[in-house]
């Protein structure tokens, strides 16, 4: 990265454009604003007028100014978001595009799962400078606190949807909303209900007021909040050692709303609170003067995220520092994990804030040489890689089956465990039933000639025709001749078929269409199966194996992958892991008793091996209720591009849950096992 002076010198006497009319750019221009040609400032809402002595213009008129230079004068997270919004045309038109600090903004970032080359200071490090402070000072929002939204701009958009939804409109809300925020922080330090008065009389008013609106996106954003648990650990120490704690904070929530932040998130009150609203300054402008004059005399240690108001600014009034990296910034120093091009709507974002959230929650990755980024819980694999496309999967069931008329779903045991729980969450309306079957049970029921026995043994077991006869049928016999064979396997499955019949009766399924989930398959479980009902069936799959052998079966089978997607995706390679996150902690199904009721298998898993799936299926359902918890049903869309990434990123990062590593996946209708740890990596 080379130096904004470096920058400057090599276009110079060239015409250069500012983004940002905040108060960095004043800070700018008066330091480094002379001998420089610029022409112009830009903003993402405003595009006339005049501030600090130069014009504000659009971006396409920097094309006919012959501009060859734009740097963007804002924070380091908000000089991605700008990228993002005019990359693409500085490209188009041959403009350079850097930030203040000299970052190529248009250079695309090189992808790393370790830190090695992120300068940061370890846990330790920090506790030893608490010992030494008198004083100790805490910003709050990314380095006690984090939000589960990329950006913190990501509330505006989800404000404009709960308005819009009510019937207010206020055009081009977003922006409107965040340029009313940098328009009065030029000032002073605005308060929430300040910005929207603002809003209101820029818009010209409308049914609801300033104070309304505040209320509203206090709510809405004191829901995406979590704690930083690691910080606030070494937060609440401090406190109990009987040190002097303070919070300093830029923010536009009441000094009683930080109050309430603290109760929600169980965090003791420190000291005293220094709010930029309430004093009417932030730590731009004169925030740190008035702590300094209160704690006049003592050594100061501020501990917070912004390299620049937290680090540089403290730095100059003599106060020791320390940064905590935010969640976003730990992700951008590791190339945006290669997710960033799959990033398109505010349902990606939502999906990524949740995962950047999580992962980085904690920001000391900076104790061991390695410096490589891991999970230690099976939650967490549950969490990050496979419930966002889970989420997905289930989202688009409901869809289908709404679109279609299907008001009953059976989801069969054991995959339909975990999406059947999912589901009854999502669509509450629908008769969902969790049906006893196992691919073995609807063999077993439905075998009616030879033709179907031809077909199950076309399907390679791994063992011997005898444990295969036992496996799949439930027949213990030795050195039985083939047409003896035929015999057993049809008998048996005459009665079995009664057996299964009276089990169904028990379960009150309408004399209505029928849709059945099935997670990865091919279809056999639903073509025996269909044998049972009178009803039509609809079989709706996560993902369909070989449809070409099923054509000529008369199944009705709609994946969630299509031929077309999964012949061009990676969810080859990584579907398997799903499959065992998904299944039921209770034993496999083989058939049924005399009185339709259940006969299982003996369990073939540790009681450690069930806990595990346990954790990781808490993990995929907190994110699935996350996801429908802070994403408006208007903007659910799903991605399956960044689904397949995201769980991708499990053959990256290194998980330390020994017991997750030593589980195996059991495929008993094949005779195979596998170890995941063969499967990932």
């Amino acid at each position: 990265m080379l130096d904004i002076l470096e920058i400057l010198d090599k276009y110079n006497n060239k015409p250069i454009a500012l983004y940002g009319l905040g108060t960095e750019t004043e800070r700018f221009l008066s330091q480094l604003g002379n001998g420089i040609s610029i022409v112009g400032l830009l903003d993402g809402f405003k595009e006339d007028g005049e501030i600090y002595g130069y014009p504000i213009i659009p971006i396409m008129e920097t094309v006919a100014k012959g501009v060859s230079l734009i740097i963007v004068v804002a924070r380091p997270g908000s000089c991605k978001a700008i990228a993002k919004r005019i990359g693409a045309f500085c490209t188009q038109n041959g403009i350079a595009l850097f930030d203040v600090r000299g970052k190529d903004l248009l250079e695309a970032s090189n992808v790393s799962f370790d830190f090695e080359n992120v300068k940061g200071e370890s846990r330790q490090k920090l506790c030893d400078m608490i010992e030494i402070a008198q004083v100790v000072s805490f910003d709050i929002f990314d380095t006690l606190v984090t939000r589960k939204v990329i950006s913190y701009t990501d509330i505006f958009e989800l404000m404009d949807i709960r308005l819009r939804d009510i019937g207010i409109i206020i055009p081009d809300f977003p922006r409107l909303r965040l340029y009313s925020e940098k328009k009065l922080s030029q000032m002073s330090a605005p308060k929430l209900t300040d910005i929207y008065k603002f809003v209101l009389k820029k818009s010209g008013g409308n049914f609801i007021s300033a104070d309304e609106l505040a209320s509203m996106e206090w709510e809405l954003d004191l829901s995406t909040m979590m704690a930083r648990e690691d910080v606030c650990e070494i937060f609440r120490k401090t406190i109990a050692d009987e040190k002097k704690v303070v919070i300093t904070t830029d923010s536009y929530y009441t000094l009683s709303q930080i109050k309430t932040i603290f109760d929600r998130l169980g965090l003791d009150k420190p000291d005293e609170i220094f709010v930029s609203c309430e004093y009417k300054t932030s730590k731009m402008q004169t925030l740190f003067d008035i702590l300094r004059d209160r704690y006049c005399g003592k050594r100061l240690l501020h501990v917070g995220d912004d390299e620049i108001a937290d680090i540089e600014k403290a730095s100059g009034y003599g106060f020791d520092t320390y940064r905590i990296y935010s969640g976003a910034d730990l992700y951008d120093s590791l190339g945006g994990l290669g997710l960033e091009n799959e990033i398109r709507t505010l349902s990606d974002r939502i999906k990524a804030g949740m995962f950047i959230s999580n992962i980085f929650n904690s920001p000391f990755w900076f104790e061991e040489d390695a410096r490589r980024l891991f999970i230690n819980a099976s939650t967490q694999v549950g969490y990050l890689f496979c419930g966002p496309m889970i989420t997905d999967f289930v989202l688009w069931m409901k869809q289908k089956a709404k679109e279609q008329g299907y008001g009953q779903i059976l989801f069969c045991a054991r995959d339909g465990y975990l999406p059947g729980k999912l589901y009854r969450n999502a669509s509450p309306d629908t008769k969902s039933v969790y049906f006893l079957s196992s691919r073995m049970t609807a063999i077993r029921a439905g075998m009616q000639d030879n033709k179907d026995i031809e077909y199950v043994d076309s399907m390679k077991y791994f063992g011997t025709p005898e444990e295969s006869l036992k496996m799949r049928f439930g027949i213990s016999a030795k050195d039985i001749s083939k047409i003896e064979r035929q015999k057993e396997i049809l008998l048996k499955a005459g009665i079995q078929r009664e057996k299964y019949k009276k089990y169904i009766e028990k379960l009150d399924i309408q004399d209505a269409q029928i849709g059945i989930f099935d997670f990865v398959a091919k279809g056999t479980t639903q073509m025996y199966l269909q044998k049972l009902f009178r009803q039509h069936m609809k079989g709706f799959y996560f993902l369909q194996l070989e449809p070409e052998f099923m054509v000529d079966k008369g199944l009705d089978i709609e994946p969630f992958y299509s031929d077309e997607e999964k012949n061009v995706s990676a969810i080859f390679d990584n579907y398997y892991i799903l499959e065992t996150m998904l299944t039921s902690p209770y034993s496999q199904m083989e058939e049924f008793d005399e009185n339709g009721d259940p006969v299982f298998a003996d369990e073939t898993r540790s009681e450690k091996d069930i806990k595990v799936l346990d954790q990781a299926q808490a993990g995929i359902t907190d994110y699935f209720e996350e996801y429908m918890r802070l994403t408006p049903e208007s903007v659910r869309i799903e991605n399956k591009m960044l689904d397949e990434k995201l769980m991708a990123l499990i053959n990256q990062i290194q998980i330390k849950d020994e017991d997750f590593m030593a589980l195996q996946i059991e495929d008993p209708f094949f005779g195979r096992m596998t170890a995941i740890a063969d499967v990932i990596g």
